[in-house]
């Protein structure tokens, strides 16, 4: 079941970030407008993303692949508050755009386990 749930954790990762260069007009929308170069940002979190995920797979670079998520998942989170208030997502429910926060909590204590 442990090694199910890495690769389950490895694989949304590397699908999200392959989906900021396939959605990324969704991703630029996300953007907060006081951080700077969108696209530029949009585009490097995608591949971190897809980076750290192909790194949690493999023993050697689990630890840090999993602290990498967890910084990211810190770094993503402006957004995600921006996504809830902005009144900019109106496809998507209100109550999902808000479920998203305590939705990182879960995904870093889920990549913590993966730190040692």
């Amino acid at each position: 079941m442990e090694k199910i749930a890495l690769y389950v954790m490895s694989a949304f990762f590397i699908y999200a970030g392959i989906s900021h260069f396939t959605t990324k007009n969704f991703f630029m929308k996300a953007m907060p407008p006081y951080i700077p170069k969108h696209e530029e940002m949009v585009i490097l979190s995608g591949i971190a993303e897809i980076v750290l995920g192909i790194g949690l797979i493999f023993k050697q670079t689990q630890a840090l692949a999993a602290w990498g998520i967890i910084l990211l998942l810190i770094a993503v989170f402006p957004a995600n508050i921006y996504m809830a208030t902005s009144g900019k997502f109106k496809k998507i429910p209100q109550p999902l755009l808000w479920l998203r926060l305590p939705l990182q909590i879960i995904l870093i204590w889920w990549a913590y386990l993966y730190t040692k």
